[in-house]
Order: structure tokens, then C-alpha cells, then sequence
């Protein structure tokens, strides 16, 4: 039986992204020197800058909902630097490449323990700005819980470490479904007309519906194969999806579910 997708209360997603974060300090609270410097399957991408990263933005998160009028102008010099070719990524990786494991863990952890400490100062009804439009408190820490499970694969994959999915990666589903637009805007595409089924299997062997659709075009499979294409970790021929219908098989070859220019995606195995 296909039943709507489950969602909960703030505090049920503040609950999902702690678990989340303490699932990746177990892949990585006790690694070596050898382990952080280990190559993930982002290109040019070791294990240290994925949790630098993490950091970095976490950062900044605790930062936009503690105090909008100071995160402006960070958000604004972030724009101007891609605007004028530089990598705004390049002074956090430069951090992370330059301190011990043991520092770095220090520092993501202080960053994401400031970012559910921020979530009570986020006024009831108000949005927190980002590198976008700004948004509900609910879709912000989805989509905080979004980057740190898809960086968290990448360092899962680097150390050969098995991940078990959870429930919470409905999270990470429904920001893949809401981002169907910005997939294609991102690349100066047009939205194709239509609609898309989307019916995901949890862990727990649940069907979940998350968008209804026409009898054309549909999505269908195992949630995590689904939030593993959206977050571009997987090519969609490396998984279980059923993706039939013009309008779905567009949509698969360019989701993202995450902010910021195009993403590269991942090839296919063996291409």
C-alpha cells in the first residue's frame, strides 16, 4: 500500500540532523593521518576537505539564523567571488589542508553543535537567508541534513565503510523532489511540462508517495537509490530506479538537490 511520505515537527528534524552528524563522526572520529588524507570520489576531494566543507557551511548556518544582518554581507562577498571567476570554496579547503585531523574534527564539531544551538533563535514564521532564495527553517535544516548525509557518502566510500540507510533520508527525498525546477534552471533549461510520480521503498520495505503524477512518467525504488542521484553521488544506471516517462528520465539526468552552479554528477560504473 503507497501512503504518503512521512513528515514530523522541527524538533523530529533537529533529532534526524544531530543523528545524522554523529552517524559521520563515527566514520571519522578515529581515523589516521593516511584516513583524512584518503581521495573521495569528488575529484580533487580528500576526506579532510569533505568534513572542512561541512564545517565551513555549518558555520555560516549557525551564523544566518543567529544573525541575518551579519551573514549579508558574507553571502554577498561569496556571489561577487564566483561572479568574478575565484573558488569560494578555496579558503575553507585551504583551512582544512592545513591543521591535524583532530583540529579539523574540533572544528566541524563546535560547527555543527553552533548550528542546532542556533535553531531556537530563528523566529516562528521567519526564513534564514543563504546562497539563494532565503528559507522555511524547516527546508534549512533538510537541506543542512541533505549536505552532511551526501558528504558523508563521499567519505563513506573513501574508507570502504558501509552505511545502512535510515528513515531520515526522507529528508533528503523531498528536497530532491522540491528541486526539480532549480535543477534545470541551474542549467538554463526550461522545466519540462508535466508531472512526475515519485514512489520510493523505505528501508523498512514502506512505499512512500512524494509527488503525485500522470499515468506518463514516474519515478520508482529504493529511497536511497533516489537521494543517491539526487545528491549526484550516483549515476542513475547504477541503481534500482524505475524512471519511465520523457519528462522523468529529463528530470534524473540533471537533478540536484543541492545549491550553487551545475554539479558534474558521477559517471557511470565501468564508462
Amino acid at each position: 500500500m503507497v501512503r504518503p511520505a512521512p513528515s514530523g515537527t522541527l524538533d523530529d528534524l533537529v533529532a534526524d540532523l544531530v543523528a545524522e552528524h554523529e552517524t559521520l563522526l563515527g566514520l571519522v572520529t578515529a581515523l589516521s593521518s593516511d584516513g583524512w588524507d584518503a581521495p573521495t570520489p569528488a575529484e580533487g576531494w580528500a576526506v579532510r576537505d569533505q568534513i572542512s566543507h561541512l564545517a565551513f557551511f555549518d558555520d555560516l548556518a549557525a551564523l544566518a539564523m543567529r544573525d541575518p544582518a551579519a551573514f549579508a554581507p558574507v553571502a554577498e562577498a561569496a556571489v561577487a567571488a564566483m561572479a568574478s571567476g575565484d573558488d569560494p570554496m578555496a579558503e575553507h579547503l585551504a583551512r582544512g589542508r592545513s591543521v591535524s585531523g583532530a583540529e579539523l574534527l574540533r572544528w566541524w564539531d563546535d560547527a555543527r553543535r553552533a548550528l542546532v544551538e542556533a535553531v531556537p533563535a530563528v523566529a516562528p514564521g521567519a526564513r534564514v537567508p543563504w546562497f539563494g532564495p532565503p528559507m522555511s527553517t524547516m527546508s534549512f535544516l533538510s537541506a543542512r541534513l541533505m549536505e552532511t548525509w551526501a558528504h558523508g557518502q563521499d567519505v563513506a566510500d573513501a574508507l570502504g565503510a558501509a552505511r545502512p540507510p535510515s528513515d531520515r533520508l526522507v529528508h533528503v527525498a523531498r528536497l530532491g523532489v522540491r528541486s526539480r525546477p532549480f535543477s534545470f534552471a541551474v542549467r538554463g533549461l526550461d522545466d519540462p511540462p508535466g508531472t512526475v510520480q515519485v514512489v520510493l521503498t523505505s528501508p523498512e520495505g514502506e512505499e512512500w508517495s512524494f509527488a503525485e503524477g500522470d499515468d506518463d512518467d514516474e519515478v520508482r525504488g529504493p529511497i536511497l537509490d533516489f537521494c543517491l542521484v539526487v545528491t549526484q553521488r550516483r549515476h542513475v544506471g547504477d541503481t534500482a530506479l524505475v524512471v519511465r516517462g520523457p519528462v522523468a528520465r529529463q528530470w534524473m539526468a540533471v537533478a540536484q538537490a543541492f545549491a550553487g552552479p551545475p554539479g558534474p554528477g558521477r559517471p557511470r560504473r565501468g564508462a
